[in-house]
């Protein structure tokens, strides 16, 4: 855990929700000299409190711990930005639509990156009128699959 990183983000956070040091604090059942070590670097947060801190600032926990303030401002479904994950231990496939931090069996799982498509696997988008039709020449049988 980056506490420059940590302490930055709970500070952002903090005030973007118009919070004082001292309302955090309480919410935590913490002093607010607490919350300004946390803020200014010079203390970590106990890791009894990261889940409580992460739920008070509306973040997940890994995003806190990340540094990284991923909302998802995609307010309609647009195929192009989604995007697949699979977990190496358990083989979940998760999708997402948007900016995520996606993780499964504790780790943090990275975007699949999409092969280049084959003359086997081309896809053909035909547009009739104002809709469009999209068609793959693919027999789509059990022997395709994302994962081995």
């Amino acid at each position: 855990m980056n506490q420059y990183v940590t302490g930055s983000i709970i500070r952002k956070l903090r005030e973007e929700k118009k919070m004082t040091q001292l309302e955090l604090a309480k919410h935590l059942q913490v002093s607010d000299k607490t919350v300004s070590k946390w803020e200014t670097g010079k203390g970590y947060p106990d890791i009894a409190l990261i889940e409580h801190i992460s739920k008070a600032l509306g973040i997940s926990t890994i995003e806190l711990l990340s540094g990284d303030d991923i909302s998802n401002t995609n307010r309609s479904f647009n195929m192009l930005r989604t995007k697949l994950y699979v977990c190496p231990i358990c083989g979940n496939v998760i999708s997402a639509t948007g900016e995520a931090v996606i993780s499964c069996c504790g780790i943090t799982l990275p975007v699949l990156e999409a092969e280049p498509a084959d003359e086997m696997h081309a896809i053909n988008v035909e547009q009739v009128e104002d809709e469009y039709y999209v068609t793959i020449h693919h027999d789509m049988t059990k022997d395709h699959y994302i994962w081995n």
